[in-house]
């Protein structure tokens, strides 16, 4: 779905599905690692969102990204993911 639909209640309304969603999404699934990083840079920098990601899925072994504007939180954050991605 796209992000307006899933994101902003008014135009969820507006759409004609059925989606459980009803623009209440509060987690963002991005076709790409460029894609999400995009995503999650306007998130974080224009709603004020706190970032955990992204998140990386499908590789043979456990992975995640940080940023290079990371702070202790966002260590953190990843470390605690990656933890429960491996078990």
């Amino acid at each position: 779905m796209q992000l307006d639909a899933v994101f902003v209640p008014e135009i969820s309304a507006a759409k004609p599905t059925d989606s459980p969603l009803a623009g209440n999404a509060n987690v963002f699934i991005f076709p790409s690692l460029g894609a999400g990083n995009i995503g999650y840079t306007i998130a974080e920098r224009i709603g004020s969102a706190a970032i955990i990601g992204p998140i990386l899925r499908g590789l043979a072994k456990t992975a995640n990204d940080l940023s290079r504007g990371c702070d202790a939180q966002d260590v953190l954050n990843a470390i605690t993911i990656t933890t429960r991605q491996s078990n």
